[in-house]
């Protein structure tokens, strides 16, 4: 608890709003007692529907889609209803009825009833898998709760560092796939695998506390698009093999797990983006 607390006060001297504050203090605080503070699905809701209406906020569909998504796979039927809305009429994503009677069908059984004349219009349609669809065409992959909430972590603090937070979520599938303990063989931790070295280099105390380490490796990730002039495939040959290994090779290091690791991230991060 202390060692969680004492570091979402170190990010709330960070620039953040209001809204980080609230949505992450679940992602720091874990399961301790703070029911007050936290955020309920309804609060998560409203705020996918503030980026998806532009109130108040730049209009950010993808944002939206997120956050709605976080809400509905906490059971949030009104979360789940509006993605319904979503995907059927097109709003800043492809339109798929499939996919709308499938986040219809799911509000219904949370509670939420779709009026009548809607699902007969969709009686003759078949409900795809739900599933949680950028405005690419990108499946976000969003089906736990925890990997939702950790998806609105990133687009809150990606625009920090200049990210794109689609290119920051792919990093993270493929260093730890969105686990927060994670540790590999070669000693690197946590949801963006930081070796104790680069953890040290940007200021991360604790690679196991989820904002920490998405801090740092958001850190390093904004560091290596400067040090390579903004070339995305050597940014990531160096998060993976480490900026001196491109250096010495004068581009993507000849290493099969660097190689595929580069190739897995741009198939999917620039799928989306096309």
């Amino acid at each position: 608890m202390d060692s969680a607390f004492a570091g979402f006060m170190r990010f709330l001297s960070f620039k953040s709003g209001h809204s980080v504050r609230v949505l992450l203090l679940s992602l720091l605080l874990g399961n301790v007692a703070v029911a007050a503070t936290l955020p309920t699905s309804a609060q998560w809701t409203e705020e996918g529907l503030r980026y998806l209406h532009g109130e108040g906020v730049g209009r950010d569909t993808d944002r939206a889609v997120v956050y709605l998504c976080a809400a509905a796979v906490r059971n949030n039927a009104r979360a789940a209803f509006e993605l319904g809305w979503l995907y059927l009429e097109g709003r800043g994503v492809l339109r798929r009825e499939g996919l709308a009677l499938a986040w219809f069908e799911r509000a219904a059984e949370l509670g939420e009833s779709t009026p009548e004349k809607l699902m007969a219009s969709l009686r003759s349609v078949k409900a795809d898998p739900r599933a949680c669809v950028d405005s690419r065409g990108q499946d976000l992959e969003l089906g736990k709760p925890r990997r939702a909430e950790l998806a609105v972590a990133i687009y809150e603090l990606a625009p920090t560092f200049e990210l794109d937070p689609a290119l920051v979520l792919e990093v993270v599938r493929a260093e730890s796939n969105f686990n927060p303990r994670a540790k590999s063989h070669k000693g690197a931790l946590g949801l963006m695998q930081l070796i104790p070295a680069t953890a040290r280099r940007f200021n991360v105390e604790d690679p196991f506390e989820p904002v920490q380490n998405l801090r740092g490796g958001m850190a390093y990730l904004r560091w290596l698009l400067e040090h390579f002039d903004g070339d995305l495939k050597l940014t990531l040959a160096g998060y993976n093999a480490g900026e001196g290994a491109v250096a010495r090779h004068g581009g993507v290091p000849p290493y099969a797990e660097t190689r595929a690791y580069v190739q897995r991230i741009l198939t999917r991060y620039q799928n989306s983006k096309a």
